[in-house]
């Protein structure tokens, strides 16, 4: 089957929507399909089964910034690169950001499975643009959501049931890594590996790691990540900022080896999360995670049996459940197997089917999607 894959943020850009539509399309792959993903790009992509159809701009939004291209001449690209592969079935990712996901939506003439990925607890751009954002839903033949909690951020646009299918992770290249960066320090480390920016929580984790600096004096921190809060770890005290070792952004590819040397992993985020792929990927590296006790990260991690799970936005009861791992051997072993178990229900080999089930449907020629 040909499947058209449109994501609607920059492929060159760092994004877990763009990490799932590559690892969708690798899955569907290996299934015998036929994928091609569209989406926008700031330079060229080397990859043969992604066709850039336009550049991106910057928009903020929800206290991030969004890489997107609502050009018309993206439009035009989109509506010919779909009429060229004539795809069986269109599967776009968040169709309501005006860029090529909704394009692809309003353009197809096949019919449209779409993924909503985006969770955030109010929208007032979402409300207003309700109206206008039920005609695009009218075209998708079947709404999907990776969470519960994107569902319910919204169901009151698409008035349909959402079917839950959870975004897919390359869980084996993270259970299998062995060899740590070589930049890594010696154990114990704290480990990050996120955008550091402050829906994500990383001036909480500079304050719980200071907290924990003086308990444990082996105790480093390493961040793997960019963005505006970079300079949070400029307020620590010298001999505690010289153990925080700040490696920058890194691909996802080459993500595990920093997993493959941590102790621990932070996810301190305060909101706005639908789901928790960082979280997934700790666990099936068999790290110990410490995460904030919001939507989205609940449908990850089950509190105290997969990971701990402490209230957003408290740095003290993030350094009080780190040290707990930390100190009790037995406590980290059994979370990191129950970790590892719980990281196989977020494979590809367990998601690639589900989606694969919906294509079949909304192809039929009952159409009962």
């Amino acid at each position: 089957m040909r499947v058209v894959l449109a994501c609607p943020y920059a492929w060159d850009a760092p994004g877990g929507v763009q990490v799932h539509v590559r690892g969708l399309a690798d899955a569907l792959a290996r299934r015998g399909h036929e994928p091609l993903i569209l989406a926008p790009a700031g330079g060229p992509v080397e990859e043969d089964d992604v066709r850039v159809v336009g550049r991106p701009v910057r928009i903020p939004y929800g206290g991030k910034v969004a890489p997107i291209c609502p050009s018309r001449s993206s439009w035009r690209r989109v509506r010919e690169a779909l009429r060229v592969f004539e795809p069986a079935v269109v599967h776009v990712h968040e169709p309501f950001s005006p860029s090529t996901s909704m394009f692809a939506t309003l353009a197809s003439e096949v019919p449209v499975v779409a993924t909503f990925h985006a969770f955030h607890e109010r929208s007032r751009l979402l409300r207003i643009s309700t109206p206008v954002l039920r005609s695009v839903a009218r075209r998708i033949a079947a709404p999907v959501a990776v969470s519960e909690a994107a569902a319910g951020f919204v169901e009151e646009v698409v008035q349909r049931d959402i079917e839950i299918v959870p975004n897919g992770v390359d869980v084996a290249r993270f259970s299998a890594a062995a060899e740590p960066a070589a930049d890594m320090p010696a154990r114990p480390v704290m480990l990050w590996a996120s955008r550091l920016d402050p829906q994500k929580g990383f001036r909480v984790a500079v304050r719980a790691f200071a907290e924990l600096a003086d308990a444990f004096e082996d105790l480093s921190f390493v961040v793997v990540g960019a963005g505006s809060d970079r300079d949070a770890v400029d307020v620590l005290a010298p001999g505690t900022r010289a153990r925080v070792r700040m490696v920058g952004a890194v691909p996802n590819r080459e993500l595990h080896h920093y997993h493959a040397g941590a102790s621990v992993f932070l996810a301190p985020a305060t909101g706005h999360e639908s789901f928790g792929v960082i979280l997934v990927e700790a666990m099936a590296a068999g790290v110990p995670v410490v995460a904030s006790d919001i939507p989205g990260y609940r449908e990850v991690v089950r509190a105290d049996r997969d990971g701990l799970l402490v209230p957003p936005g408290d740095p003290h009861a993030l350094a009080a459940s780190v040290g707990r791992i930390l100190r009790d051997p037995e406590l980290a072993t059994r979370l990191r197997a129950a970790g590892r178990e719980r990281a196989e229900a977020f494979t590809w080999d367990a998601v690639a089917p589900r989606l694969e089930a919906i294509y079949g449907r909304v192809t039929s020629p009952r159409g009962d999607a």
